[in-house]
């Protein structure tokens, strides 16, 4: 069988899917990112270099694996990790880059030596596919909350979705893209008065190790970064039926985070919610060739990267509404099929629905979010049922 030609198995809808995710994925916690970066006293210069250290390592991996692996591996940064880290006091940037090392020493052990992977082995598909579609389906309520404030927008944009899965179904998130950016410019509401063309310049920051930093962050941050990113990122790809191989993947976001950390590629991750994005039948039919979707996303990620300043003024152009309702209306088939495999089994039905619940509900305990307990919850229910 001769082996898959990525140039040939490229096409526009995979190339729309990969800027989708960039977009959603971008505008959707960037805020908090530099939140982080400020709640640290990093100047402006050391925060533009946070995005370029984020945006070459969630490009370089998201790029390498996908070609390497001719699977859709999407790679993010750990949002829950920047939202602890701008909660952080007294905690100087050069400390947070040693705690960010450390943490990156921690998942590639965690990856590499096979030990996430065989907590993920334990955890059943119908589980897997519930805490999938708790994580999505917020999306699809947010897009539906934008009728609110936007509802000429979102109504078209739904309209054109309805419309392309019915006669042109591999475009119809293409369509409503732009169908969406044709409202927003009529409507006067894409700003490009922010877009400046320049390179960004990465900066350096000397790794400080403390204790107070190592607990107060580094911990913390390897924690919620496995239990609220890569396991609800695992579980987007076994849902999805991609058997990706775990530890190595794993392994190879804690490379990228050692390596970047001293710019401020604090930590990465395994996506879930931009990588359903990029899994999904809307990029392509064959569900073979989705892998470059996702190696089109690393090449968007890149340049968000190296022109830092511009392509953030480029996402900060678009409405809010139009993100969330492209977010929301691109994932509706996945969440789906997250749903119907999950409810599919009726053993695991009751643990599936609570996983499901818990998921959506956005419970966060301990800084850890629904992702995690929703799993925990879903384990809890299948123990009482293996018990009776």
């Amino acid at each position: 069988m001769p082996l898959p030609n990525p140039l040939r198995d490229l096409s526009l809808s995979a190339t729309v899917a990969g800027f989708v995710a960039v977009l959603v994925g971008f505008t959707s916690s960037v805020a908090i990112v530099f939140a982080a970066a400020q709640a640290l006293g990093a100047s402006t210069a050391e925060t533009a270099s946070w995005i370029w250290a984020l945006g070459l390592g969630m490009g370089i991996t998201s790029l390498g694996l996908s070609l390497h692996y001719r699977l859709p591996v999407l790679t993010a940064w750990s949002t829950p990790g920047a939202a602890l880290i701008a909660a952080s006091h007294g905690i100087s940037l050069p400390e947070a880059t040693g705690a960010f090392v450390a943490c990156a020493l921690l998942i590639t052990v965690a990856g590499y030596s096979g030990l996430f992977e065989r907590v993920m082995g334990r955890i059943p598909i119908a589980i897997a596919s519930a805490l999938l579609a708790g994580v999505l389906a917020r999306f699809a309520l947010d897009a539906v909350l934008a009728t609110r404030s936007a509802p000429l927008l979102v109504i078209v944009m739904a309209l054109a979705f309805l419309a392309g899965r019915r006669w042109w179904p591999r475009y119809a998130v293409p369509g409503v893209l732009l169908a969406g950016i044709a409202v927003a410019l009529a409507q006067g509401q894409v700003h490009l008065a922010g877009v400046a063309v320049e390179w960004t310049r990465p900066v350096f920051t000397l790794p400080v190790f403390s204790v107070n930093a190592l607990v107060g962050i580094g911990l913390p941050l390897f924690v919620v970064t496995m239990a609220s990113q890569n396991l609800p990122g695992v579980a987007a790809q076994r849902a999805s039926g991609y058997q990706t191989p775990v530890s190595p993947v794993v392994g190879a976001t804690g490379v990228a985070s050692l390596v970047l950390a001293p710019f401020g590629g604090y930590a990465f991750n395994l996506a879930a919610i931009t990588a359903a994005i990029c899994m999904g039948r809307e990029a392509h039919e064959d569900p073979a060739r989705r892998y470059t979707a996702a190696a089109m996303a690393g090449v968007f990620y890149i340049a968000l990267g190296l022109a830092g300043g511009a392509v953030a003024g480029l996402f900060q152009a678009f409405p809010r509404e139009l993100v969330a309702a492209v977010a929301g209306l691109a994932l509706l088939g996945t969440i789906a099929g997250g749903l119907a495999s999950a409810l599919k089994d009726e053993h695991h039905r009751d643990a599936a629905l609570l996983t499901f619940v818990v998921t959506l509900s956005g419970l966060t305990i301990a800084g850890i979010g629904s992702a995690f307990w929703g799993v925990v919850a879903g384990g809890v229910a299948l123990a009482f049922q293996r018990q009776r």
